[in-house]
């Protein structure tokens, strides 16, 4: 048998060696990543692990957590380099800015105060408009109340003092007969109101015969407190009126008075006004009156009953 030499062997193995190549394990890139500032970003640092370093370290490296985080973290980031919206929130999720917590609560803050106010002024509203209704309601009342005590205003008397009748001129000249009468007219005016006075106006008192006015007088303006009464006097005359031949009674007349008979009217209104709650709630009352009397000559200076002549609307 024949055997191969140790020089044989030798270069064989070496031929084999030199012929087959020498595996090594596959070196991976390894990043790092540097942590960007506050506010702005920095440069990313790309690096390998020098090739003098041990295998053992390397395989330590790829199986740490940390390895892991960083590589989780590398790719979270190209991932926000390639999409900046998605990098500015996550910018601001891992860096908070400082005011943002405050600014935060004086938004919320101002947002309650803008809510408690308009709460506040639609309450406060509420509150006007309820007043302003019940406050009407009130007046409605006092004025529906009010209309129930109206004034009484009674034509007590009239007495005639004097009468004359004579012939003149008027404004223009033309001669005409001219009629001078006096007369006083007594009227009593009474408040029934309880809760309330009245402030009293008058028109003209007007002794009239048919259209022809003959005699006129101005009640003065007075202040009746409530639950009262008081009694007036108003002088009604005329001076020199021309009668134009108006009063035919007084043709044949004029020279005997004493049996001069001259139906006259005597016509007023009386304006009452209550102020019942200042000037707000007003209540006003008008009374017209027409009383018919006779003027008799023979009974100048007498006093004439009118009680039961005048007619009250």
């Amino acid at each position: 048998m024949h055997t191969k030499s140790d020089s044989e062997v030798t270069s064989n193995s070496m031929d084999q060696s030199s012929t087959s190549p020498t595996r090594s394990p596959p070196r991976r890139p390894l990043y790092y990543v540097q942590s960007p500032s506050n506010h702005d970003v920095e440069k990313m640092s790309y690096g390998s692990s020098p090739l003098a370093s041990p295998h053992h370290h390397f395989h330590y490296y790829l199986s740490s957590p940390i390895h892991h985080s960083r590589e989780s973290s590398t790719s979270r980031f190209s991932a926000s380099l390639k999409n900046p919206r998605h990098f500015s929130s996550s910018w601001k999720k891992l860096h908070p800015h400082p005011d943002d917590g405050v600014h935060h609560d004086d938004d919320d803050d101002d947002e309650d105060a803008l809510h408690d106010s308009s709460r506040n002024v639609r309450l406060y509203l509420c509150f006007f408009l309820l007043f302003v209704l019940l406050f009407t309601l009130f007046s409605f009342i006092l004025w529906g109340a009010s209309k129930s005590y109206k004034p009484r205003v009674i034509v007590k008397s009239i007495v005639f003092e004097n009468l004359n009748v004579q012939s003149g001129n008027d404004g223009s000249g033309v001669a005409t007969d001219m009629l001078s009468l006096n007369s006083t007219v007594r009227i009593l005016y009474r408040n029934t109101a309880t809760f309330f006075g009245v402030h009293v106006t008058c028109t003209p008192l007007e002794l009239s015969y048919y259209q022809l006015a003959l005699a006129s007088g101005q009640m003065q303006e007075f202040y009746e407190s409530r639950k009262s009464q008081r009694k007036l006097a108003v002088v009604v005359l005329g001076h020199q009126v021309p009668l134009y031949g108006g009063v035919s009674v007084l043709g044949n007349t004029k020279e005997y008075m004493d049996s001069v008979a001259l139906p006259l009217n005597l016509t007023f209104a009386v304006r009452s006004r209550a102020f019942i709650l200042g000037r707000l709630v007003k209540s006003k009352f008008y009374r017209r009156i027409r009383c018919s009397v006779t003027l008799h000559g023979n009974k100048l200076g007498k006093r004439l009953n009118l009680t039961d002549s005048c007619v009250y609307k």
